[in-house]
């Protein structure tokens, strides 16, 4: 009697096991084991947007980037908000400093000069507008953080080097004119 009720279970098992040398065994659910492709940008059904490629979800952060995001926009008023708010994250070591040292004259030299007077090769041949100097009245109390925003965001005629160096790398340009360039440190 129970084999009777066993039977068609292993004569079905056995079905399933009967493929060839190229032949696929038949499959149960063969969306589970090989799913349909997509392309990132082709459109999908399956997703509410109706893209494959989805946005990250909203306040994620990316490995290797410091661990809270920049909530800020450009203008006056943002960059002296994050004045207030945004403290430089790394130390102030010697090796922070050189390599922020050695950042700023990739980056920033060619425009606010070796000693941040405003006085970059850019500015000596009449290229561009002079910048203002780290120890003038207007940008010496500048806190780290509206330094930041700047370096950020850009302003007037600076234009924006999130592109170009990771929120790390813009913290310790930050932290290299802050400590040596505001305070007439020449490096």
């Amino acid at each position: 009697m129970i084999a009777l009720r066993t039977a068609p279970l292993v004569v079905l098992a056995l079905a399933g096991c009967g493929a060839g040398g190229n032949d696929r065994a038949r499959e149960y659910m063969p969306d589970m084991a090989r799913g349909p492709a997509y392309k990132a940008f082709a459109p999908n059904p399956a997703t509410r947007t109706g893209q494959t490629l989805q946005a990250p979800v909203p306040g994620t952060i990316a490995r290797g980037h410091l661990a809270y995001p920049f909530h800020y926009r450009a203008g006056e008023e943002e960059a002296a908000r994050a004045g207030r708010e945004l403290a430089n994250p790394l130390p102030a070591t010697p090796a922070a400093l050189e390599d922020g040292r050695g950042l700023y004259q990739t980056y920033c030299l060619v425009c606010h000069g070796a000693n941040g007077k405003g006085d970059g090769p850019l500015v000596v041949a009449g290229k561009i507008p002079t910048p203002p100097a780290y120890t003038s009245v207007r940008v010496a109390p500048f806190p780290p953080g509206r330094i930041f925003h700047v370096v950020t965001m850009g302003t007037q005629k600076m234009p924006s080097y999130a592109a170009l160096l990771t929120p790390a790398e813009r913290w310790k340009v930050v932290g290299y004119v802050s400590r040596k360039l505001q305070r007439s440190e020449a490096p």
